[in-house]
């Protein structure tokens, strides 16, 4: 098992991880409870470079040449320029304004979602990405990492605690608010 960060190539596998993170924002983005709409519109964001999903922003775990999980992170700084290929491609594809609000800022990069393909859940995968970025991005760059857990989702937020983030506030998403947790 690997971690690396994400290729081109990796981007069907990179839509389905993202895709069981995000699954309710996207449906919303796009105005439909599409999956195979869900995940093109994914995939053709990852291809691409310089934008929020890019494969630019993406790190993998891969298990015999199979890509089994993905994190999306970027510099909370560049946010509102990595939306504008989003926003394009949902008013163009879909007829959909993006008017989301912004979940991060300047001083943190921003841990967008984590997905584990369900055949690897609760093998400690997901903690697994979460230690190597925090020794990646915490430990060697000297940057903090932030994320937003769903207040519905205790299991998350208890991982998060116990690998060392701390809330630092609450922000809404789609919607919900939810709490943001932060470790420098």
């Amino acid at each position: 098992m690997i971690i690396r960060k994400a290729t081109q190539k990796d981007a069907k596998e990179i839509a389905f991880c993202m895709l069981l993170a995000m699954e309710d924002i996207i449906y919303t983005f796009i105005g439909e409870n599409s999956t195979e709409k869900a995940l093109t519109f994914l995939e053709s964001l990852i291809i691409q470079k310089s934008n929020q999903y890019s494969y630019e922003n993406c790190w993998v775990i891969e298990s015999d040449n199979k890509v089994i999980a993905a994190a999306n992170l970027y510099d909370g700084a560049d946010l509102k320029q990595l939306k504008k290929p989003v926003a394009l491609l949902l008013k163009t594809r879909f007829n959909q304004e993006l008017t989301y609000e912004d979940e991060t800022q300047s001083g943190e990069y921003y841990i967008d979602c984590i997905g584990v393909n369900p055949s690897y859940q609760g093998k400690g995968i997901g903690s697994k990405i979460l230690t190597f970025l925090i020794d990646e991005y915490v430990h060697k760059k000297k940057k903090t990492l932030g994320l937003l857990v769903d207040k519905e989702n205790p299991n998350a937020k208890k991982l998060y605690l116990k690998l060392g983030f701390k809330i630092v506030g609450e922000k809404r998403l789609a919607g919900k608010t939810m709490e943001h947790l932060q470790i420098h």
